[in-house]
């Protein structure tokens, strides 16, 4: 039950963060000459690969605020991973101690 409660905490706080920094990306960038998020939606494209996969076929920012946005996330995006794997790992070893507690 806790990490279920744990994964939909993590789940609803990565949108919410999306969310906020696909609306940043875009204000930050949409007057960048080089940039390629000139829109809502490539800013919301860039975001989310950049939350899910720390990588993008979209150029990064290339302003000062939307440089420091990419850094901000790229650790929010490390930590959630190392977060959920500590999540599950100890999830793992209180499950296999009860486990082993009945026989």
């Amino acid at each position: 039950r806790r990490l279920r409660d744990v994964l939909v905490t993590i789940i609803m706080a990565t949108v919410a963060i999306d969310v906020f920094c696909a609306i940043a990306a875009f204000l930050l960038e949409r007057h960048s000459q080089q940039t390629e998020i000139k829109t809502i939606g490539s800013a919301a494209f860039w975001t989310t690969t950049q939350l899910l996969t720390v990588s993008s076929q979209i150029k990064n920012p290339i302003s000062f605020g939307g440089r420091i946005l990419d850094i901000f996330m790229e650790i929010y995006a490390i930590t959630v991973i190392a977060g959920l794997a500590g999540a599950i790992g100890t999830f793992l070893q209180k499950r296999g101690q009860e486990i082993d507690a009945k026989r």
